[in-house]
């Protein structure tokens, strides 16, 4: 698909696309001629406007399937919503750390680390403008201040930037991958060996879009892992120390399930193995090592395990306790 034939302009609020579909676009996808000809708009968002019917091909609505036909005439539009204000409120975490420049925290779990859709507020960019105003100034509009993210249950330790130059120099430094960072994972299972690494290529789901999977590595992103084995438990539990490499969503949640060992409580890639009732998936971001990027300090900072999954261990360790008490 080289060229098109149409035109966008600005409508208030809304943004007008007009094409028509070349002899040489006839036969492309609905939605794949719209990414293509409206670079600067999400793929998502296309695709949403399709199925909403914003976008009609000569006045009917089509599927993001429809192969489109030479001469047919596309017209369209988005709804540019307005800016969202972010609110500063009071959500709790841990300071670890704090100076001019950055802030090293824990997370809690159960907390969404910015606002999105389902979540416009009580997240922890709500937590940190209530704690440090200047951040809203910090990187992105919608996340400022971070450079990296945990899934909502996922609890632990986080580096966040408080000045414009902190935050280019952090994104720099995750992004040559000169962060260690060290997770706990309570996982199904007793692992072969004591310890190893794995590497694959992760992507979305075909199908479920929510999960991401191990694919084919000309699909995917490199991601790579490195685990040890902390821990076994009566029940059939491991606590292991995993070291990530890369940062993909939910890598170490797609890494320990491909090994057949999902974390426990996580009921989006292991919910038929959680045989106890789990408080959340049992991953907790345990250490960060990085070199100040403003004063060069080296940085190591430890989160301890959140009380609900100490008490997971706990509990396992006294299961463990009594079997070696009563015997075989």
């Amino acid at each position: 698909m080289n060229s098109f034939s149409g035109n966008a302009s600005p409508t208030g609020s809304m943004v007008a696309f007009d094409f028509h579909v070349s002899d040489e676009d006839a036969g492309v996808r609905f939605d794949h001629f719209l990414v293509q000809a409206v670079t600067d708009i999400s793929r998502s968002c296309l695709v949403q406007s399709i199925r909403m019917g914003l976008f009609l091909v000569d006045g009917h609505k089509k599927k993001s399937s429809y192969r489109l036909k030479s001469g047919e005439r596309i017209l369209g539009s988005i709804y540019e919503a307005p800016p969202q204000v972010l609110v500063p409120q009071p959500v709790p975490f841990n300071i670890l750390f704090e100076d001019e420049f950055l802030l090293v925290i824990s997370k809690p779990p159960g907390i969404v680390v910015h606002p999105a859709a389902g979540n416009p507020d009580g997240t922890l960019v709500n937590g940190l403008l209530y704690h440090c105003k200047e951040i809203a100034n910090v990187g992105d509009e919608v996340r400022p201040g971070i450079v990296h993210r945990l899934d909502k249950d996922t609890s632990g330790v986080m580096v966040v930037a408080k000045s414009s130059l902190c935050h280019r120099l952090l994104v720099d430094i995750f992004k040559e991958r000169e962060v260690e960072k060290e997770y706990l994972a309570l996982v199904h299972g007793h692992l072969r060996e004591r310890q190893g690494r794995i590497i694959t290529s992760i992507d979305r789901h075909p199908v479920q879009r929510q999960k991401m999977t191990v694919c084919e590595e000309h699909h995917g992103r490199y991601a790579a892992s490195r685990w040890q084995v902390l821990e076994e438990y009566a029940e059939g539990c491991s606590l292991l120390r995993v070291g990530i490499e890369t940062g993909r969503t939910h890598q170490i949640r797609v890494h320990m399930a491909s090994l057949g060992h999902p974390v426990a409580g996580d009921n989006l890639y292991g919910r038929a193995r959680n045989t106890r009732s789990y408080p959340r998936q049992m991953l907790h971001a345990h250490c960060l090592r990085f070199v100040h990027p403003v004063t060069g300090a080296t940085m190591d900072y430890t989160a301890p395990a959140w009380s609900d999954f100490q008490l997971i261990i706990d509990q396992l360790r006294d299961l463990e306790y009594e079997k070696l008490l009563n015997g075989p």
